[in-house]
């Protein structure tokens, strides 16, 4: 029986030669997302879009990055919002491991790094979650990392944590009582604060599971998904493994990169404001324009699910940028406590 650290055995699961992403798998086919769920979240995301430019100046160029793509789901529905004015600036850009999808727009230029300068918007839709991590759990000893069986799933503990990994959980996820977990985030926060420095001007988005120092799971969240359902997190290549992301320890990390200005708050809060309400469309309507009623339920429908605060809704969204304000349909938000 071989063990690995948590980092090491989710990154050859997720990211390895045959890993569950390298080899294509798609995320709608194993969990729902907001870009599954609803175009509305992509239209949302064309009237962020539209701010940004505005911010900027309209430049000749303006970027728009989604990282961790998929089949590029947002950046096809962005493309079908984008008017006339925007269209011919506009360089959409899909970052993703896993080989260009058939059927792709030309326009959309697929790549597995995220570029080195970026200007405009950058689009991290459940991202953070997926970037591996170790799993330290606290003895009688003191904290010790805790290593799998790649095969089994079956955990020991291993060694002490490194300085690094010691100091961001004091700082950000303190273990009290023997037993208790956490998920040392500091990975994230580097892959996050790796954005912010690439972006020369713009907003970046990070839409993701979160939870705050406060209320931090005393167990973690490590979890498997696979063909819609959730599974034990072996890290065999055979399922997503995914765990909560620490936002609020993003958002530092991002503002010591160089963002200079951050609203953390929730999906519910953050679509509200660009304009989704769910709000099911008069009664009347159905006897005057019996097919654009069912078109009005069928958007409300699938608004209310992306504004649902015990799902999508709940989501955590983190908003940093460089070089200008926040969006005003942002900035109008009350920051998460």
């Amino acid at each position: 029986m071989t063990w690995a650290p948590w980092r090491t055995a989710m990154e050859q699961a997720l990211y390895g030669e045959d890993g569950f992403y390298r080899r294509g798998e798609r995320p709608a086919e194993h969990f729902r997302t907001s870009v599954s769920a609803s175009s509305r979240f992509a239209a949302a995301l064309a009237r962020l879009l539209g701010e940004v430019d505005e911010a900027l100046g309209r430049p000749a160029r303006l970027d728009v990055v989604d990282i961790g793509a998929g089949c590029a789901g947002v950046l096809r529905h962005l493309l079908a919002h984008t008017g006339p004015g925007l269209a011919g600036r506009l360089r959409p850009i899909a970052v993703e491991v896993a080989p260009r999808p058939d059927g792709l727009p030309d326009e959309i230029d697929w790549r597995s790094a995220v570029p080195e300068t970026i200007t405009g918007l950058v689009i991290a839709n459940e991202w953070l979650d997926n970037i591996p991590l170790d799993v330290v759990e606290q003895t009688d000893g003191g904290p010790r990392l805790v290593e799998v069986c790649p095969s089994s799933g079956l955990e020991r503990h291993g060694s002490v944590p490194s300085a690094d990994d010691l100091d961001w959980i004091d700082a950000w996820w303190p273990l009290t009582e023997p037993g208790d977990r956490a998920e040392i985030g500091h990975p994230r926060c580097m892959a996050w604060a790796s954005v912010i420095e690439r972006l020369h001007a713009g907003l970046a988005v990070a839409v993701d599971y979160a939870h705050a120092r406060g209320a931090r799971p005393p167990y973690g969240t490590l979890t498997g998904y696979r063909d819609g359902s959730t599974v034990l997190p072996v890290p065999d290549g055979s399922c997503d493994i995914t765990a909560h992301v620490a936002l609020d320890a993003c958002t530092v990390a991002g503002e010591r990169a160089g963002a200079s200005a951050s609203l953390l708050t929730t999906q519910r809060d953050a679509l509200r404001a660009l304009g989704l309400t769910g709000a099911r469309p008069p009664v009347d309507l159905a006897h005057r324009d019996p097919r654009a009623y069912l078109v009005g339920l069928r958007t409300a429908g699938e608004e209310a699910e992306l504004l649902d605060a015990s799902g999508l809704g709940g989501f955590g969204w983190l908003a940093q940028t460089v070089g200008m304000a926040l969006p005003p349909s942002l900035a109008k938000i009350k920051p998460s406590a």
